[in-house]
């Protein structure tokens, strides 16, 4: 290793040390201690290796939440290799793309998702095909990977390195590939542990799925203050609840409705007594509910992209309600006009990032990302206004990239636009994001028929759903005589909004 490298995998071998008999992991039955962890990386990293896995090498995953996916990302530290984990949310088309664009050199899948990923075309460059909790050809048990005898030597690992490959939703076109580096994620790590002052008794609640960026950077975070992580399949608000008691949860990130459906379960008065922690998205009325009953947790407010591993600004919610925080200590956040010019506070503009976590860029779109990182700072497309205290007020997404978060998920109306208009009846389409009790934001689709042509809001949502993933089916539809229009002949979306949002 370089003199001043630091990687997750140091943090797992340290842990094993400092730690060794305490659970890292707990997964339904299953508890892993940190030395658990690290003789179950060290024998998948020789597996890996085995199966022709170096410094570089994609290794993709189709799975819900488990312990070998936690597995991987810790073996993937240890070789330099980069981690490619799918949205298994997405349509069969999408996750073939994401696949193939990775080029990995093997997949791994668990037994629910197997035939999508075996479906999928263009994987020429996989050597092999794993499969866990059961194998169906192609696939091979992924136990095979923990059947080497030997350990692997250790490669040299730049801590800068890409790590984690996250494909964000598509702006126009295809997704992109953003490449995140171990550096960028520990120094998420340090900001997380020193604001929420984590320790080896703290307890995170896993339930956001690993292929999300919110759903690693609490369990790297976590891990790095020596504490737990729960790992459940799949969010049940029942199980959750109960894991909350059992374990004395301390830490949980949510994203509607998640937060809801557990203030909902019968005996969410006791089994959310233990948290002290919780963040992500929700509304203030949720926030009160949960400060009710359990007046122990304190909800914090952020705002972060993939691009950035993590949260930028971060605050408790009570102190600037409404706010998305202030700049976390290694986070430079500026929020600037057209021309980049930082702006004074109470003026809005696009906010923009500098910092040891902004990703390396997009994978082969070397154009796009020296777009984003024009001028010396990564670009959000993320509208904001700074108040005089230094709080950020967020301001919905830039024009050019407009964006709607049903559940924490990304969805592009481009995207959603493109697959209304494929439909034999719709002449003009415009998606816009709604407020929605429930998920936060909803997909809505206002569309103009063509002449003699008509179809039904129910038509237009399952040809979407045929088409990309459920996710980002309009919630709903209406539809007009026409659509707004500038002077130069364009559809007006900010009037569009107006009048239906």
């Amino acid at each position: 290793m370089a003199l001043r490298d630091f990687t997750l995998f140091d943090v797992i071998h340290r842990n094993a040390r400092r730690h060794a008999g305490a659970t890292a992991f707990l997964h339904e039955d299953r508890r892993v201690t940190h030395a658990d962890y690290l003789a179950d990386v060290e024998r998948l990293a020789a597996g890996l290796v085995a199966a022709g896995v170096g410094p570089g090498d994609r290794v993709v995953i189709l799975s819900f939440n488990n312990p070998e996916f936690v597995a991987l990302y810790g073996a993937v530290a240890r070789l330099g290799a980069i981690l490619v984990p799918i949205n298994w949310r997405l349509s069969d088309d999408e996750i073939a793309y994401a696949a193939a664009d990775a080029a990995p050199t093997i997949a791994v899948a668990d037994a629910a998702h197997q035939p999508k990923l075996a479906a999928c075309a263009g994987l020429g460059s996989v050597r092999r095909c794993y499969g866990i909790g059961g194998a169906a050809a192609p696939f091979v048990p992924f136990e095979q990977l923990l059947a080497s005898g030997s350990a692997a030597d250790r490669p040299e690992v730049a801590a800068d390195a890409p790590f984690v490959m996250f494909h964000t939703a598509a702006v126009s076109g295809r997704p992109r590939g953003a490449l995140l580096t171990q550096a960028g994620l520990i120094a998420g790590n340090v900001q997380l542990t020193s604001s929420w002052a984590l320790g080896p008794s703290d307890v995170n609640l896993g339930v956001l799925p690993l292929f999300h960026l919110a759903g690693l950077i609490m369990l790297l975070a976590t891990q790095h203050a020596g504490g737990s992580t729960v790992v459940p399949p799949r969010f049940e608000a029942g199980a959750a609840a109960r894991a909350i008691r059992d374990e004395k949860v301390t830490l949980l990130a949510e994203f509607p409705p998640i937060l809801g459906a557990l203030l909902d379960t019968p005996d969410a008065g006791t089994d959310l007594s233990s948290l002290r922690i919780v963040t992500g998205l929700d509304t203030a009325e949720t926030i009160a509910r949960l400060e009710k009953v359990s007046p122990g947790a304190r909800f914090w407010a952020a705002f972060g992209q993939s691009e950035t591993s993590g949260f930028v600004t971060l605050a408790p919610f009570r102190e600037r309600p409404g706010s998305a925080g202030r700049p976390t200590p290694s986070s430079i956040v500026e929020v600037v006009d057209e021309h980049d010019r930082p702006l004074p506070p109470g003026e809005t503009g696009e906010i923009v990032v500098r910092g040891p976590g902004v990703f390396r860029g997009y994978w082969k779109c070397d154009a796009d990302t020296a777009f984003t990182f024009r001028n010396g700072w990564h670009h959000t497309g993320d509208m904001g206004a700074f108040d005089a205290d230094g709080y950020l007020w967020y301001k919905g997404r830039s024009p050019a990239k407009e964006l709607i978060k049903p559940g924490g998920e990304n969805v592009y109306p481009a995207e959603v636009e493109g697959a209304i208009a494929a439909h034999p009846a719709i002449a003009d389409v415009v998606v816009i994001g709604v407020p929605d009790k429930e998920w936060g934001e909803a997909v809505k689709a206002v569309c103009v028929c063509r002449p003699g042509q008509s179809a039904s809001a129910q038509d237009i949502i399952e040809f979407v759903g045929a088409r990309i993933a459920r996710f980002k089916r309009p919630r709903h539809v209406v539809f007009v005589d026409a659509l707004p229009r500038s002077a130069a002949g364009t559809i007006d979306r900010t009037k569009v909004k107006a009048a239906h949002g």
